[in-house]
């Protein structure tokens, strides 16, 4: 080879190594481990926290836990889509903002079987009662003394994880509140079983959510199938008002390939009109009414997003119609009302009163939003125009 080819492939070589050095690590969570005094082992557990969580401008949010089992296989790609589906970062907000947390296996025949199978060789089955009472009275406990969690907690499992999911729906007392049981390995639950269940369901269980994801299984798809059928009938049978659940079935996906769009459409159900468009919004009763339905189908208080809020005040304030300004305030004061902790709450508020020429006012609310954030810039430029004028 020709020197000064040699020479300058080498400077171009040295070039590209120089531009593409390591500056840093994508983050999506990190690895935690506790001992379980139930299990009588260690158990580990990953966690991705929303992209809010350590701003400092959201630091009186408190955020819903969703709990993925299998978590090595399904972690990094679920908490990848509850980022992608909530974070303002993409303006997609169709979810709220969660903590994710992924369990890691050490048996999972034995802590996703909540009945003992009965086999010709011995077996370690039926152990799902147990590693329940670890999920919910020391992982949930742990997590809650740690984070910054809400008490509504979503429980994701696959294949023996959805019939894991499935039983805890099922129990009279759970410290979850929905559930994702994507294709549950119902092999185990004759009929006979699942009457046993479906005559031992409480109401507890309709005041949950549910969505069950069925795939193909080909040859064997219709006794699958029908199981997945068979229960949700049952539980819709039972149900006195609408059933806050649904099955959905899978035509073109197999057992391996359904968990990530099952859980796409799942966590979507779940949230079903979370991610209203303020543009859809007229007035503040169609507001609080719609999360009031929201709040009542999911059995627990959700409301109406400070963005979101935020948004609909701005856009009446920015109005040429008087009725529409003066409506705005009612939106920003509903802001302040649900989030008290929030400074941007207040400053919102603090500018609809300041160009609706209340000075006294905008005054009283900036002044607050310094309280709850000293840095707001906005805040002290405001107060010190209107403090001159006074």
């Amino acid at each position: 080879m020709n020197k000064s080819i040699f020479i300058a492939l080498f400077f171009l070589i040295g070039l590209h190594t120089l531009k593409s050095q390591n500056i840093g690590n994508i983050v999506i969570g990190t690895k935690h481990q506790i001992h379980s005094d139930i299990l009588n082992e260690k158990r580990a557990y990953w966690i991705s926290l929303p992209d809010s969580y350590y701003d400092k401008s959201s630091s009186y949010k408190s955020y819903p836990v969703l709990v993925v089992l299998d978590g090595n296989i399904h972690f990094k790609v679920i908490s990848s889509m509850v980022n992608y589906m909530s974070s303002d970062l993409y303006r997609n907000r169709k979810i709220p903002e969660m903590i994710v947390v992924g369990i890691q296996n050490v048996d999972r025949r034995r802590d996703y079987t909540p009945d003992k199978i009965i086999t010709v060789r011995e077996n370690n089955t039926g152990g799902g009662e147990m590693f329940l009472d670890f999920l919910e009275n020391e992982l949930l406990t742990t997590l809650d003394q740690t984070y910054r969690t809400t008490s509504y907690r979503i429980l994701y499992g696959h294949s023996l994880g959805g019939l894991l999911a499935t039983h805890t729906y099922m129990k009279e007392k759970t410290n979850f509140n929905a559930f994702i049981a994507v294709d549950p390995s119902f092999g185990t639950w004759d009929s006979e079983t699942m009457d046993k269940k479906l005559d031992a369901l409480t109401e507890h269980s309709f005041n949950r959510f549910i969505y069950i994801a069925t795939a193909n299984w080909r040859k064997r798809n219709i006794r699958n199938r029908d199981r997945h059928v068979r229960l949700y009938e049952a539980l819709n049978s039972k149900c006195k008002n609408e059933l806050p659940a649904k099955l959905e079935y899978f035509e073109n996906e197999d057992h391996s390939s359904v968990p990530i769009i099952a859980f796409h459409n799942g966590i979507s159900e779940i949230f079903k009109g979370y991610g209203i468009s303020y543009r859809d919004i007229e007035s503040i009763e169609q507001l609080t009414q719609h999360y009031k339905k929201l709040s009542e189908r999911l059995s627990w208080d959700f409301r109406p997003p400070e963005y979101l809020v935020n948004q609909l005040g701005y856009r009446m304030l920015q109005s040429s119609d008087p009725k529409d300004q003066s409506k705005a305030l009612e939106f920003f004061i509903l802001n302040v009302k649900n989030y008290p902790k929030s400074y941007n709450s207040y400053d919102s508020l603090g500018e609809a009163y300041e160009l609706l020429g209340d000075s006294k006012k905008a005054i009283e609310n900036y002044a607050t939003s310094l309280e709850h954030n000293p840095n707001n810039e906005h805040a002290k430029m405001k107060l010190k125009e209107l403090n001159k004028n006074e």
